[in-house]
């Protein structure tokens, strides 16, 4: 179906279906549901369906877009692809986004461009950023991993450069372990800018930021943004009769189905009937599990179609309280899962 020439957004988005939380002790409100382009949104995909899916969710309060330099695929084209999506449905409205990117990982060949938190390649990088999404700035800036090669000093230094120089409002880091976390604000600090978020992993089945991360961003008043809540989708009903064919995991290996063991299934069955005891899908009761903690601002999801998208969002229907110990009974241990490395 085409789209009208003009975008108008729904005048109901911000009617107070979608709640809106504090980041940490800062200034600014997330949705509690944000909107990851990692994949679905590149260079490779059908562009009217990324449009579609950015329109949608921010007809339904969604205001918070998270990207990377290296989504696509290729690389850089998912910014690529919601920069044209600004310039055309959203030009009006940059005042009603937050808008958010990362460096950390490869993304342009030679020793500049390669994994890393060089204070070169991530400011290379954000002008980059900026360039392919046709801003001036943007809202969070972050570190998209934690480099061992180059002093946190620098890293930390290049987002603060970033900062003052206006390119980004706010900082963050992801998949920092508790312990750096805690050094990478204390740099941050003396340099008087503060620590606004952390992206990690989290999920019922990745439970490794309760081992002391969701403790210390507390502690130093950090948002937290988790990614994978549905655990690359091992917490849907896709793949409880092994990879399917057309998925894109089973096209581009971003998805090990050795991770699709006899218990590992039995794990997610078990939780799926849960879900469906509470007349939730299993991917609502994930996502709303994940929003339990008051210490999670917001849960990044991804997206392939509109109406998976709308699935997601309607997470927030069923109000959820899981203990715990209903997961135990699930066969799910506290640490079990895909846990990033400290």
């Amino acid at each position: 179906m085409p789209f009208p020439l003009a975008y108008v957004p729904l005048p109901d988005r911000y009617d107070g279906r979608m709640p809106y939380r504090r980041c940490g002790r800062s200034g600014l409100d997330l949705p509690a549901i944000s909107l990851g382009l990692w994949q679905n949104f590149g260079g490779d995909d059908v562009f009217e369906n990324a449009r579609a899916m950015l329109r949608r969710a921010f007809d339904r309060g969604v205001t918070h877009f998270d990207l990377a330099n290296n989504y696509g695929p290729p690389y850089g084209s998912a910014e690529e692809n919601f920069g044209r999506v600004l310039a055309s449905d959203f030009a009006g409205l940059r005042d009603e986004l937050v808008i958010s990117t990362k460096a950390g990982w490869d993304m342009w060949p030679g020793p500049y461009g390669d994994i890393g938190g060089s204070r070169k390649y991530l400011i290379a990088s954000c002008d980059q950023s900026l360039k392919r999404m046709g801003l001036d700035y943007v809202d969070i800036f972050y570190s998209h991993r934690v480099d061992p090669k180059t002093p946190l000093e620098e890293t930390m230094g290049a987002l603060v450069q970033l900062h003052r120089q206006g390119k980004a409002l706010y900082v963050g880091i992801s998949s920092y372990s508790p312990e750096l976390t805690e050094q990478a604000a204390a740099i941050l600090r003396e340099e008087r800018v503060p620590l606004l978020i952390h992206q990690p992993s989290y999920s019922m089945l990745n439970r490794w930021v309760e081992g002391g991360l969701l403790d210390t961003l507390e502690a130093l008043g950090t948002g937290c943004i988790a990614f994978s809540p549905l655990a690359q989708g091992m917490l849907t009903r896709k793949y409880l009769d092994g990879v399917p064919k057309d998925a894109r995991a089973a096209r581009d290996g971003s998805f090990s189905p050795n991770l699709l063991t006899e218990e590992n299934v039995a794990r997610i069955r078990a939780l799926d009937a849960l879900a469906a005891a509470r007349g939730q899908s299993l991917a609502q009761m994930a996502i709303a599990w994940v929003l339990r903690d008051p210490r999670v601002t917001s849960a990044l999801i991804g997206a392939r179609t509109v109406a998976q998208l709308d699935e997601s969002l309607d997470a927030y229907v069923i109000p959820t309280c899981i203990s715990p110990n209903r997961i135990l009974a699930c066969r799910c241990p506290p640490c079990w899962g895909m846990n990033w490395p400290a």
